[in-house]
C-alpha cells in the first residue's frame, strides 16, 4: 500500500494530544480528556452521539494498572461503538429479529439486552485473541518439546510462531473487502488527528495531506503486547523453567495482565517523547499501520473532522499528552 505524505515542515507535529480515536462500520469514535463521541454517516446524513467520560478513581491512574484499566474500557466501548454503527447498515433490508433476539429482549428488556451482548461479545472478542495470539502458539511450540528441553530457546520459537500468526492474520483482515472502508476511515481518524497536532485549521484540504500513519495507534500497541510477551515468556522461562505443557499455558495466562501494563507503559513512553530511541522503537508498529490503514475520501475526513471537535477540551491544552 502507498501511504501519501506530502506534508510541508509546516505541519509537523506541534504537541501531542491524547485524543484517540476508533474506525467503526462508516464512522469514527474519538475519545478526549472528558468526553466520548461517535460520528456515522447514515443513510440520511450524519448520526452523531456524544457522552461524558465518567472520572476513574485514583488507582486506576496508577502506572501498570492504569494499563489494563484502560485496555477493558477500550474493549467494552469499542464494543458499543461499533453496535450503534452497525444498527445503522443492516444487513438485510426490512430483515426480522432472530428468534434469539425476540426472547432476550422479552426476558431482559432492551437495556439489559443490550448489556448482555456488550459483555458477550468482549468476552468472545478476548477469549478468540487470547486463543490464537497466546494459546494457538503455545500449543504449536510443544510439539518441539521432545527435540528442544531449553524452555529459553522454546519460548522464543513460540514467539516467532505468535509474531508469524500475527502478521498473517492482519495481513488478511486487511484484504477483506468489507474492512478495506473501515481501515480507509482509521487512516482518516489518523489524518485529523495530525492535523489537530499540527495546529493547521481542522479542514479537509490540511487533513488530506497529513500521513495516515500515527505512532500511539491502537494497531502499534497490539504489535507491542506481541513484542512484550515474546520477551516476558522468555525471562520467565529462563527463571522458571516449565516443561507441562498445560502448567506452560495456565502460566502464560496469568502473564497475560502484565504483558498488557508494561505493553501500555511503552506505548506510552514512545507516545510521549519524539526522538531517534522512540523512533526506532515505534519503527515496526507504524511499518505494520501500512496494511491496517488506507487512505480515506473526503466525505471520510469530514467524519473524522466532526467527531475531533466534538471532543476537543473547553481548556486549550488540557488534552496535552
Amino acid at each position: 500500500m502507498k501511504q501519501q505524505n506530502s506534508c510541508a515542515p509546516a505541519c509537523k507535529e506541534q504537541f501531542k494530544t491524547l485524543i484517540g480515536g476508533q474506525a467503526l462500520i462508516e464512522g469514527i469514535m474519538m475519545q478526549g480528556p472528558d468526553k466520548r463521541a461517535i460520528v456515522v454517516r447514515g443513510p440520511e446524513g450524519l448520526v452523531k452521539k456524544v457522552q461524558p467520560i465518567p472520572k476513574l478513581p485514583a488507582i486506576c491512574r496508577v502506572p501498570l494498572i492504569r494499563g489494563v484499566v484502560n485496555f477493558a474500557s477500550s474493549m467494552i466501548h469499542g464494543v458499543k461503538a461499533l453496535m450503534f454503527s452497525a444498527d445503522f447498515f443492516p444487513e438485510e433490508e426490512g430483515a426480522e429479529p432472530s428468534k434469539l433476539d425476540r426472547w432476550l429482549e422479552e426476558k431482559l428488556g432492551s437495556e439489559k439486552m443490550e448489556k448482555a451482548v456488550v459483555s458477550l461479545s468482549v468476552v468472545l472478542g478476548v477469549l478468540f485473541s487470547v486463543t490464537l495470539f497466546f494459546l494457538l502458539p503455545t500449543l504449536i511450540s510443544g510439539l518441539f518439546d521432545r527435540l528442544i528441553h531449553n524452555a529459553v530457546i522454546r519460548s522464543l520459537i513460540e514467539g516467532v510462531i505468535r509474531m508469524a500468526i500475527f502478521l498473517c492474520y492482519m495481513i488478511l483482515i486487511s484484504r477483506m473487502k468489507d474492512m478495506r472502508r473501515v481501515f480507509s476511515y482509521h487512516g482518516a481518524e489518523h489524518k485529523t488527528i495530525r492535523c489537530y497536532e499540527a495546529r493547521l485549521p481542522l479542514t479537509v484540504e490540511n487533513a488530506r495531506t497529513m500521513t495516515r500513519l500515527h505512532p500511539r495507534c491502537g494497531t502499534s500497541f497490539l504489535f507491542v503486547v506481541v513484542m512484550i510477551s515474546i520477551l516476558c515468556f522468555a525471562l520467565v522461562s529462563a527463571v522458571l523453567p516449565v516443561e507441562n505443557l498445560v502448567l506452560r499455558i495456565l502460566l502464560r495466562l496469568a502473564l497475560l495482565p502484565v504483558v498488557v501494563a508494561l505493553s501500555y507503559e511503552c506505548n506510552r513512553f514512545v507516545g510521549r517523547h519524539d526522538n531517534w530511541f522512540t523512533r526506532i522503537l515505534s519503527a515496526p508498529g507504524m511499518w505494520f499501520q501500512n496494511f491496517t490503514t488506507n487512505e480515506p475520501d473526503d466525505s471520510m475526513l469530514e467524519v473524522a473532522i466532526e467527531a475531533l471537535q466534538m471532543v476537543l477540551p473547553e481548556q486549550e491544552g488540557a488534552d496535552r499528552w
